[in-house]
């Protein structure tokens, strides 16, 4: 009998869960949503049945779900379109070409625009005064134990430190240079970060000299100075502020080259080089550009011959040395210079060329002949006729001297 009462009691638990296993095969397509709804309402409610509860899920669950997903296809369709439109406006180009376009473009000049002409203008106003190795006039407007401001016409006043305001040691600084004092100094360095350019009056100077001396010396001028030292080669002197040196083979007398301290001496220039600072002065050099000095193109001269070089002949012309080149020998074919002239002989040419700068006389012999070679042929006839020859040629050194 228990055994009965058993499986009676498994039968009618078995048919009453295969009742509820069929529930949720039928109520699978209801959203999560709607199932806890309606499951809420059972519960609260307990009168309906679980017949009525399926009959009226399935009646209106197609209806939901057929209204959202059109809803949302239709949706989805729209937000396509809309975003392909605000791309495609997005990537086109806007068009202001056109005549009915909404956007114009004038340009309209205001108050910062101006033309080329004031443009450089104001370029100038702002250029740095004072490039180095400019020279500049101005004027002192203050003076310090170290140096001078000088106002130059720029933004800032120029520096000029002491030991640049003039030649040799200055001792009465202050009385020297006094305020509003006109000067014109060189700029020997360019503006610092306050715009302010350093000065030199003594650099202006130096220049000036070299500037000076080297004139001179084209010029072959002769000029005096006082000997104010020796060293073992030679003798210094001041030019012009510049220091000047007479080596020892340039003087007429260079046994006792000491003695002349303190003494005058007329010298010519040897070498003059501003770049490397070198002045170099002769004292024979002088000699023979005074001899220069009392020459004349086209004068006919008489000399010896003192020596012959492959390029020519050098003639003694009473102290001072004149070249006869081979190519102003003669206008025939010289096989050798020696058959014409030799050492020791005494000849006649014209003066061709007179360089005082390097004291340095050119002769002439080839304007003395009639014909081409005649000095080879008859050099005794040349010579001798030289006076009368000589005259033919003035015409033309007369031409060259208007010419220089």
């Amino acid at each position: 009998m228990g055994v009965s009462d058993k499986s009676a009691q498994n039968d009618n638990q078995q048919k009453g869960n295969k009742k509820d296993l069929k529930k949720p095969l039928q109520v699978l397509h209801i959203s999560k949503k709607d199932t806890q709804k309606k499951s809420q309402e059972i519960q609260n409610e307990n009168t309906n049945s679980h017949e009525e509860i399926k009959n009226e899920t399935v009646a209106t669950k197609p209806e939901i779900i057929q209204d959202l997903s059109a809803i949302k296809i239709e949706n989805k369709n729209d937000d396509f379109k809309n975003f392909d439109s605000s791309q495609q406006n997005l990537n086109r180009p806007l068009d202001i070409s056109g005549q009915n376009s909404e956007f114009q473009l004038e340009r309209t000049v205001d108050d910062f625009d101006f033309d080329e002409s004031a443009f450089l203008e104001a370029l100038n106003e702002n250029e740095p005064i004072g490039a180095t190795g400019e020279t500049i006039s101005g004027k002192v407007i203050a003076i310090e134990s170290d140096g001078l401001y000088v106002d130059i016409g720029g933004k800032a006043p120029g520096f000029m430190p002491k030991k640049e305001c003039g030649l040799g040691v200055i001792t009465n600084f202050k009385e020297k240079f006094s305020k509003g004092l006109e000067m014109e100094v060189l700029v020997i360095k360019e503006q610092n970060a306050d715009g302010m350019v350093t000065l030199s009056a003594r650099a202006l100077i130096l220049r000036q000299s070299w500037e000076k001396v080297t004139i001179s010396s084209k010029n072959g001028e002769l000029i005096d100075v006082l000997i104010n030292g020796f060293n073992r080669g030679g003798l210094t002197c001041d030019v012009d502020g510049l220091r000047g040196f007479i080596p020892r083979s340039q003087l007429e007398d260079g046994q006792d080259h000491q003695s002349f301290v303190g003494k005058t001496l007329k010298v010519a220039f040897l070498e003059v080089n501003p770049e490397s600072r070198k002045l170099v002065l002769s004292e024979k050099k002088a000699r023979l550009v005074s001899k220069l000095g009392s020459l004349k193109l086209g004068q006919l001269i008489e000399g010896e011959v003192l020596a012959v070089k492959p390029y020519g002949f050098f003639i003694d012309l009473d102290g001072a040395s004149g070249l006869l080149h081979q190519s102003s020998v003669t206008n025939g074919s010289i096989r050798s210079l020696r058959e014409i002239f030799r050492e020791g002989e005494i000849i006649k040419a014209l003066i061709s060329e007179i360089d005082l700068e390097k004291g340095r006389i050119g002769l002439n012999t080839a304007l003395l002949e009639n014909s081409a070679g005649e000095l080879i042929i008859d050099k005794q006839k040349v010579m001798q006729e030289a006076t009368e020859r000589a005259l033919k040629t003035k015409a033309l050194f007369d031409k060259k001297e208007q010419d220089k």
